[in-house]
């Protein structure tokens, strides 16, 4: 039977994808299940990776048969996940011996304050490009080993395996016999030296974890293993992996120096190609692996904006002004500007580059005269600044200057939105006609890996830009504006510090 077809994994934070596509690039099909979210404490959140796995076999069988696409037409598989949740398993049971602790959990925050004030920030962001914090996978996984009982002993003697969700799917997936991770997602850990492409001694010791438990790191591209035959019925190569934003940066063609993207979901994650060699960041950014598909490790500079997509929500569920999310571009246009109005959406404190746990969002310059669309206006604009605040560090970290912003997610489809990012960057804003760049990151990883397409050349023909805004702000205006935006987030930082 020909093999026309490439299916990538999709496993999110709220729910499991499997996406189809053709060797042309176009979606064939695409199943999605939400999954539960835990809350055990408040902070604390964790997901049951049995519940993860079980949804994500379930769509790939569904989109199978909606589809009318045979398993043995498909010619390989690719995983993109969301990154940094870890998952510790019994080896021979392959029973999770706790629920995933997710990378949105605050559990381990005073422990990394420990770390910080022993001094071990610089140490841990020269070996990883990561600053200390929750959100990564090493504080997790020793509160894992030290909370679960008789894990860490268990853990000593061999018995217990350990990664982040890649590493639980493929586990699954081929029967247990591949325990893997790829670079990208083995630069999420805290543990992982990305200088030295291995795990680093020094900090297992540090956080005392067995090397025992982590799993092997291979490249991002290239058959690691096969689906059991109990899965879809037939053995599929899996050859392609990769953490969604270093996903989403090779499925929008950020294939050079100096191209970057921004996926707007909940928060922003910005990220922009560095080539070759890691740039120590000085401007609160992270350096991170963006994938090795055969000619070596690349690497990425990155930013996370904690509050984007969400404060349109707010908009709607909070304040509940807008009544969909489509309608806050129709009254933002409604009003030529904010009149001086600024919003700083840090609800749950500022991500990159201020990374302040204690700012709290602000809404100042009200006058009379302030109308719910000048609140809706300057909601969407303090996306824009946000994704330029991260900008501004990357410039000055890289010494690179962007020509142009490749954009995916919810807030990509807003057209002022995006005019006004173009304005506010003065670059060129280009967004693809395929939105699911996750997703096809990971396809295209894949397919690179079995064969499918034979270099990142003939990936540049699949992607086309269904739309490029062009900067039209003058430079005076944007700078001016720019500036407001500054003053807005010197008042919104540390308050909420006792």
């Amino acid at each position: 039977m020909v093999k026309n077809y490439i299916i990538a994994l999709d496993q999110g934070t709220t729910s499991s994808r499997a996406v189809i596509f053709n060797k042309q690039g176009k979606i064939v099909g695409i199943k999605s299940a939400p999954f539960r979210q835990i809350y055990p404490r408040p902070g604390w959140i964790e997901h049951d990776p049995e519940e993860i796995l079980e949804s994500q076999i379930s769509v790939l069988r569904e989109v199978l048969k909606d589809s009318n696409v045979s398993p043995e037409e498909v010619h390989c598989i690719g995983i993109t996940n969301q990154r940094e949740t870890i998952i510790l398993w019994d080896r021979n049971t392959g029973k999770p011996v706790y629920n995933g602790i997710v990378w949105q959990c605050r559990r381990t925050a005073g422990y990394c304050d420990q770390l910080k004030e022993a001094g071990l920030e610089s140490i841990i962001q020269e070996k990883t490009g990561l600053v200390i914090d929750a959100y990564f996978s090493a504080t997790k996984l020793k509160w894992l080993l030290d909370n679960v009982e008789g894990a860490r002993k268990r853990a000593e003697a061999g018995e217990l395996l350990a990664g982040t969700i890649d590493t639980w799917l493929i586990w699954n997936l081929t029967g247990g016999k591949v325990h893997a991770t790829d670079y990208s997602n083995a630069s999420r850990t805290m543990l992982y030296n990305i200088n030295e492409l291995k795990w680093d001694e020094e900090l297992l010791k540090e956080f005392d974890i067995p090397a025992c438990i982590l799993p092997e790191v291979v490249k991002s591209s290239g058959i690691l293993g096969e689906t059991a035959e109990n899965i879809v019925g037939c053995k599929i190569p899996i050859s392609g992996v990769a953490g969604d934003q270093q996903s989403a940066l090779f499925g929008q063609g950020c294939f050079e120096v100096g191209l970057a993207k921004n996926t707007y979901g909940t928060g922003c994650f910005i990220l922009m190609n560095i080539g070759n060699k890691p740039i120590k960041s000085t401007n609160n950014l992270l350096t991170t692996i963006a994938w090795d598909i055969g000619n070596g490790v690349e690497y990425a500079l990155e930013g996370s904006v904690f509050i984007g997509g969400a404060s349109i929500q707010w908009l709607r569920d909070g304040l509940k002004i807008i009544d969909s999310a489509p309608q806050a571009d129709i009254d933002a246009e409604k009003v030529s500007d904010t009149d001086g109005l600024y919003i700083v959406p840090a609800f749950t404190g500022l991500g990159a580059p201020y990374w302040d746990p204690y700012a709290r969002g602000l809404i100042i310059g009200i006058t009379r005269g302030t109308k719910r669309e000048h609140i809706i206006r300057a909601t969407l604009e303090s996306i824009a600044y946000q994704t330029r605040d991260v900008f501004e560090a990357m410039r000055a970290d890289s010494g690179i200057e962007l020509k142009s912003l490749q954009v995916d997610g919810g807030v990509s489809v807003s057209p002022f939105g995006m005019q006004f990012q173009a304005d506010i960057l003065g670059i060129p804003v280009n967004r693809p006609v395929i939105t699911e760049t996750t997703a096809l990151g990971a396809a295209f990883l894949a397919g690179l890996g079995t064969g499918v397409w034979k270099d990142r050349n003939e990936l540049k023909d699949i992607l086309v830009q269904e739309k490029t805004f062009i900067p039209l702000m003058d430079e005076k205006t944007k700078e001016n504006k720019y500036a407001g935006w500054k003053r807005a987030v010197e008042r919104a930082m540390n308050w909420a510090k006792e």
